[in-house]
């Protein structure tokens, strides 16, 4: 877990030296970049359970607000790294699945606008399949089994194809995916 949110927060500074225009809500993005800071030193930290369910429920119940006040936060509204914040919070809303499908649809009519990332698009349809308990899409969720080997969190809809799935929405052969996620573990 420690290695994948610091996984996360590389990318998410990666993509913060990215910005083009300006966004047109700064002061959200800033506010969306401290609570994802947040979220990520919960996660590292091995916070208590009672410092986790803190950070996740404020997280949630903040992000409810922001979509209720601005639909999904695009790259316009909060920048590339501020819109990558706003599909972390989403993803790890997991005790809060409505919300979730609705992060899902709002960031989906903005990848369609070209106002979001198709890539964070596909990990968030997959976790919110993977909460129903659906096949994946594009086999982005995973998890440790007892003997340390990495496995799908349900299985993955029509797996032969999908590197071609993968590759539409920006992400690598998903045995290049596997191969990350060991070498973090």
């Amino acid at each position: 877990m420690r290695a994948l949110a610091a996984w996360l927060l590389a990318v998410l500074m990666m993509t913060a030296a990215c910005g083009d225009d300006p966004p047109s809500n700064p002061k959200l993005r800033a506010e969306l970049l401290q609570m994802l800071k947040v979220d990520q030193e919960q996660r590292t930290l091995e916070a208590s359970e009672e410092q986790w369910n803190r950070v996740e429920k404020a997280n949630t119940d903040r992000m409810r607000q922001i979509l209720d006040a601005h639909g999904w936060p695009g790259y316009a509204m909060v920048g590339k790294d501020g819109a990558h914040a706003a599909w972390a919070l989403i993803q790890h809303a997991d005790r809060d699945l409505d919300l979730q499908r609705r992060g899902l649809e709002l960031m989906r009519q903005a990848v369609e606008k070209g106002d979001a990332d198709s890539s964070d698009l596909a990990y968030l349809v997959d976790r919110v399949r993977v909460a129903e308990n659906k096949p994946q899409v594009y086999g982005t969720q995973w998890e440790t089994g007892p003997q340390g080997d990495w496995r799908p969190r349900t299985r993955i809809e029509n797996e032969a194809q999908v590197d071609e799935r993968r590759a539409e929405v920006g992400l690598k052969p998903l045995k290049e995916y596997l191969e990350e996620l060991k070498s973090v573990k």
